[in-house]
């Protein structure tokens, strides 16, 4: 899974089996996890939670999704870096 950005003691990463999803990053305290956090993307710029498995204070995850929202350019040169530009879609 590679790393996109470290928050503290959390990783947001991709999962490298689900490119044909639209852009989206997992988020989890230290090793990637099953059970992670999953945030989409927005063509606005912003991040969706779609769940939080791992079940981030609401105080924390909050602070992720914004510092998120505030790199959703460097993450979606990531994701075309690693899936290709033809995988970029966005949830909404």
């Amino acid at each position: 899974m590679p790393n996109i950005l470290r928050i503290g003691s959390y990783y947001v990463y991709f999962w490298m089996n689900e490119n044909k999803e639209p852009i989206h990053v997992h988020v989890s305290k230290g090793n990637p996890d099953v059970n992670s956090t999953k945030l989409w993307l927005t063509k606005a710029g912003g991040c969706i939670e779609a769940n939080n498995n791992s079940r981030i204070p609401r105080t924390k995850l909050n602070k992720i999704k914004e510092i998120i929202s505030d790199n959703h350019f460097y993450i979606c040169q990531k994701w075309i870096e690693i899936f290709g530009e033809k995988s970029l879609s966005y949830y909404c």
